[in-house]
């Protein structure tokens, strides 16, 4: 059932915080033993497709793709039978999820243009048989937490005013914040697209989330004391999701500047402009992801009467080119045949829309 908005500002936030790390504590262990496992990120990014469509909250997204991934660790199901597995559970989370009004429609979901190029047809008795399984297979409960139901209650902390960038303070306190949104978003996003981040609880998926956010946006410390004290976690417990993290960065990163160099126009680096490397980005974030937390040195005291040093003009030392890394292309699943790819070659489709992470130019 869908919390009250924006629980995370009000007086219950921590208890509701407790319960919510309580409950995944009794989480059914991830195996792994799917025959059709190398399958699992193609029904991933057709519940991504088809929540985006209906524009779903990302816990539903989230919860239907975990109940994915634990049906199919149980049972051996073919391939045709995954697709109706896949939206049974997109369903079934956003009734838990979402309000009754949100919930997609059985004729709304057949006229989608996916479904008719997979020539896949639902009816309303094979969704009812499915979803009359899947909640029997969780014994009637759909109440299980997930990386998304952690994500705003850690970020109503991820930034203050207090935070600086690059060793300086902040100008643009609501920038910062927003940005802070948009990358913490598209690592949650990057962790649905991988089954091994069900090798961690989905607190600490939420919580490297924001952490890598914040070394990415050059944040210092990079976990303060307040994270610590909100989470639960050290800068040496998110580590090794956070290397995880920044390995699918590095390589949206990188097919994003492969794209660039084959679309027509101006090279993307010109005289007086920072472009962002992933191999570079990420090659020095990997050098200090096993210090306790960066701490960026202090800036030298300027002469009275004298400005700072020009700094560059992005906000996060990037360009806004260079920092539409994160900008995989949206792969329309066509399987006439009904037999799905076994893998994407770019990130989850939903980052080149959402989650471009390209923070405009603006002076410091």
């Amino acid at each position: 059932m869908e919390l009250e908005d924006q629980w995370w500002k009000g007086q219950l936030a921590a208890d509701i915080y407790q319960a919510l790390r309580y409950k995944e504590l009794k989480l059914p262990s991830f195996k792994g033993q799917s025959p059709q496992l190398n399958l699992r990120r193609y029904f991933a990014d057709l519940i991504a497709i088809v929540s985006n469509r209906f524009r779903l909250c990302p816990a539903a997204r989230h919860l239907a793709v975990y109940l994915l991934d634990l049906f199919m660790d149980r049972y051996d199901v073919t391939v045709q039978q995954l697709h109706m597995v896949s939206l049974s559970c997109l369903l079934l989370a956003s009734k838990f999820e979402e309000r009754e009004d949100r919930v997609p429609k059985l004729e709304t979901l057949n006229s989608l243009a996916c479904m008719i190029s997979m020539n896949l047809v639902l009816t309303k008795q094979g969704l009812l048989h499915m979803e009359l399984l899947l909640l029997e297979t969780f014994q009637w409960n759909l109440y299980i937490p997930t990386a998304a139901h952690f994500i705003e209650y850690y970020l109503s902390m991820a930034v203050q005013e207090g935070d600086l960038h690059d060793g300086w303070p902040m100008t643009s306190f609501e920038k910062t914040k927003l940005y802070m949104a948009k990358y913490a978003d598209y690592f949650l996003e990057v962790s649905l697209q991988d089954h091994q981040f069900l090798c961690f609880s989905p607190s600490l998926v939420s919580a490297a989330c924001v952490a890598t956010s914040r070394l990415i946006l050059h944040l210092s410390p990079t976990w303060p004391p307040r994270l610590v004290s909100l989470t639960g976690y050290t800068w040496d417990n998110l580590v090794p999701c956070a290397e995880k993290l920044l390995i699918a960065h590095d390589s949206d990163v990188k097919e994003a500047n492969k794209q660039k160099l084959q679309q027509p126009g101006p090279p993307p680096q010109q005289q007086g402009q920072t472009v962002y490397h992933g191999s570079g980005q990420t090659a020095s974030v990997a050098q200090y992801l096993h210090r306790s937390s960066v701490q960026y040195p202090p800036q030298q005291a300027q002469p009275p009467g004298l400005a700072p040093p020009l700094r560059p003009a992005s906000y996060l030392s990037h360009s806004a080119a260079g920092l539409q890394a994160p900008n995989p292309s949206t792969q329309p699943i066509t399987a006439a045949s009904q037999e799905p790819k076994s893998g994407f070659p770019n990130r989850a489709y939903q980052v080149s829309m959402h989650y471009t992470c390209a923070a405009p130019c603006f002076d410091r």
